[in-house]
């Protein structure tokens, strides 16, 4: 399948069925890269519907310090860009279909080398970037040429983005769009509902692009209610966190699956409300 299309195609079929995605965040390597390919793997059986994996980067300055602590841990394991391509080519052995989006910042891109990287991200079967800290005027670097490699390129609304600006913001963005729910790093406060619900509507104005709500949403009972306003409600911290207290790394599969199958339950419900 095109790596263009299933993100398209998932928002569709959902559209469908009336009810928001599920979109899971891991970081590569944590706390293996077994374990990580494990967690991977599954995920689309537990509900996940859109899966985010984020690339490992020392000075993570958008996440908390649940996230910070992932990438460390995935680092000291022997992280590296190179081994994040390999876990989405070993996951794309398995499925085909689920679409994968990679999440970070553009330092290890750059260092890496953004022809190389979109070659070897496109070959090994990514369908998204989210790069948290490269803005619209700097799209010929990274935006435009993702794209003519079939790779999606997310933006990222924040409460403090100016109106005026969203449509720069906006301007080639494919995929779906990502709404920060609260001001601030990752995993740190839960969003106010109606707060988020006036911000997807104002987004709406200015994308027909699924919108997916993400940053502080840990439980189902949240993941109901952003679903019911929203295309894809996303999850992170809390499963970075389940990894983190898990005793054993099979503890640790095992704790994501359980989770997520709780906030798909959750999602689900948001479908029929």
């Amino acid at each position: 399948m095109n790596a263009a299309t299933r993100l398209d195609e998932c928002f569709a079929a959902l559209k469908a069925e009336q009810r928001p995605a599920l979109v899971t965040y891991v970081t590569a390597g944590d706390p293996d890269f077994e374990t990580s390919l494990k967690i991977l793997q599954g995920l689309p059986a537990a509900g996940a519907d859109v899966i985010e994996i984020g690339m490992p980067f020392s000075d993570p300055m958008a996440d908390g310090p649940t996230i910070q602590k992932a990438a460390l841990r995935a680092l000291g394991s022997g992280q590296t860009m190179t081994r994040t391509l390999e876990l989405v080519h070993a996951f794309r052995q398995q499925d085909s279909q689920t679409p994968l989006v990679l999440m970070g910042y553009y330092n290890p891109i750059h260092r890496y080398g953004v022809a190389r990287f979109l070659a070897d991200a496109a070959r090994a079967g990514v369908d998204g970037l989210i790069v948290v800290d490269l803005p619209p005027e700097h799209d010929d670097e990274l935006c435009l040429p993702a794209r003519e490699h079939g790779i999606a390129f997310i933006r990222l609304a924040t409460p403090t983005t100016d109106t005026q600006r969203l449509p720069r913001v906006l301007d080639n963005a494919s995929g779906f769009l990502y709404c920060v729910s609260v001001n601030g790093i990752t995993g740190v406060r839960a969003p106010d509902f109606h707060d988020v619900e006036g911000m997807v509507g104002r987004l709406r104005e200015h994308s027909h692009l699924p919108i997916a709500v993400g940053f502080g949403i840990r439980t189902a009972a949240q993941a109901q209610a952003i679903g019911r306003f929203s295309d894809a409600v996303v999850v992170g911290s809390a499963l970075v966190e389940a990894i983190e207290s898990a005793e054993t790394r099979h503890g640790a599969v095992e704790a994501v699956h359980g989770l997520v199958r709780e906030l798909a339950e959750g999602v689900r419900r948001a479908g029929n409300t």
